[in-house]
């Protein structure tokens, strides 16, 4: 474990296509960008200290694979159908734990977590 008192968390995601990537996360998260970093990355802030990004490098594109675990997972999923996107996988572990997991254009995994019903 980290031994630290402050955490902070930057996750990059690569894409191949900025401009559709751009448009495609707006809607799976909900919000236009927090802040555009430059020309090539746009930067999402989840939570305090915590931001997700994507930044055009076609080169790595497709190999990120993240999970962002939260409360309410149900609700989320729910908001994220209504703006038009649906998960591409639905697990429950052993222990309950729920993760449904979407794909970016690129086969980027963005999965979000819940805990047991």
């Amino acid at each position: 474990m980290l031994q630290t008192k402050n955490l902070d968390l930057f996750a990059v995601i690569p894409v191949a296509d900025y401009t559709a990537a751009l448009e495609w996360y707006e809607r799976l998260l909900g919000y236009p960008p927090s802040y555009i970093a430059s020309d090539t990355e746009a930067v999402w802030e989840l939570a305090e200290h915590r931001s997700v990004a994507i930044e055009h490098q076609p080169e790595h594109a497709g190999h990120a694979m993240l999970t962002i675990f939260l409360d309410d997972l149900d609700a989320l999923i729910a908001q994220i159908a209504n703006r038009g996107l649906d998960p591409a996988k639905r697990e429950t572990y052993s222990n309950g734990v729920r993760k449904i997991t979407y794909y970016d254009s690129d086969g980027n995994e963005i999965g979000f977590g819940g805990a047991p019903l």
